[in-house]
């Protein structure tokens, strides 16, 4: 029996994080081989279906402000209707879905962590187009899980953390809003968390009928703890501090979002609780200040 898994968006952060770990187990394919902008998008996919043990669909459009925009209709393909179809193959060839979602699904209000029913209302097109690939997901009957996570980032990608590491280089100081919380989730967690819930998922069978009684469902999932925006690049800060000398930064100064307008809305209370998980798949991610220590790590390797 196959134990190679299917890993779409192979080259964003997630999926970068999944190629490393799986190794020889994966297969992955980026935009170039598998667009699901296009109509026929399945074409690609149909001859590694009978090759895998499971797909992981780590593409997105992640261009949020874009989204309230020109890009309202490739945001909903691809992030929804799209989802939908990966979703209906897996079932129609018995393999588990594993899909991606986001934080963004919520509004962002009160200061307590999101739980997987709380009721979703997306303050922008991104967050709508996220919620739409959850609702087809499940609509497609088969074996799933959805993993809500917040803040990704990893050492290369673009986000917030590579964001603020060149902007210490520049400016000597910055404004950072401070009214945004929940918790970075750095992208080898995630996928680490991502694949030991598929094989706890898989390996959930009722003896002696020997019948998988797969945990299908909805589940939040990013590293332990919550900081700000503004609190989260202070701690960048004086972690890059003594490794980088072509730091120039010296001050951060706290500020709230309307300080930076946006063409789309932003969750002020990011904060996912991720109990479900650990009940139910045995899984739970790192404290956040951990993932980013390994990250400074990584970024400053070799330096």
């Amino acid at each position: 029996m196959s134990t190679k898994i299917l890993v779409l968006g192979k080259n964003g952060q997630l999926g970068r994080a999944l190629m490393a770990l799986l190794g020889d187990r994966a297969i992955g394919l980026g935009h170039s081989e598998c667009n699901l902008l296009e109509a026929d998008f399945t074409k690609h996919l149909t001859p590694f279906t009978g090759k895998v043990a499971a797909m992981i669909n780590a593409s997105a459009y992640t261009q949020v402000d874009k989204a309230e925009g020109e890009g309202r209709e490739d945001a909903f393909r691809v992030n929804g209707s799209a989802v939908g179809e990966l979703a209906g193959l897996c079932k129609q060839h018995g393999l588990p879905f594993v899909h991606i979602s986001t934080d963004y699904v919520f509004d962002g209000n009160g200061d307590t962590p999101y739980r997987e029913e709380d009721v979703a209302k997306p303050l922008n097109a991104y967050g709508a187009s996220k919620l739409a690939g959850e609702a087809a997901t499940e609509a497609a009957g088969g074996q799933y899980l959805i993993f809500r996570t917040s803040w990704v980032y990893d050492a290369t990608g673009a986000n917030f953390c590579t964001k603020m590491l060149s902007l210490f280089r520049s400016k000597t100081a910055l404004q950072v809003v401070d009214d945004q919380v929940g918790a970075p989730t750095y992208a080898p967690n995630l996928a680490e968390g991502v694949l030991a819930a598929l094989s706890s998922a898989q390996a959930q069978t009722t003896f002696p009928s020997g019948q998988t009684t797969f945990p299908s469902g909805l589940y939040h999932l990013c590293n332990q703890g919550e900081v700000s925006r503004y609190d989260n690049a202070r701690v960048l800060l004086a972690l890059a501090k003594p490794r980088d000398s072509g730091i120039v930064c010296e001050s951060i100064a706290p500020v709230p979002t309307s300080t930076f307008p946006m063409p789309a809305a932003r969750p002020l209370n990011s904060r996912l609780n991720c109990s479900k998980a650990k009940s139910v798949l045995g899984v739970t991610l790192p404290d956040w200040k951990d993932g980013l220590n390994t990250w400074m790590e990584t970024v400053y390797a070799g330096s």
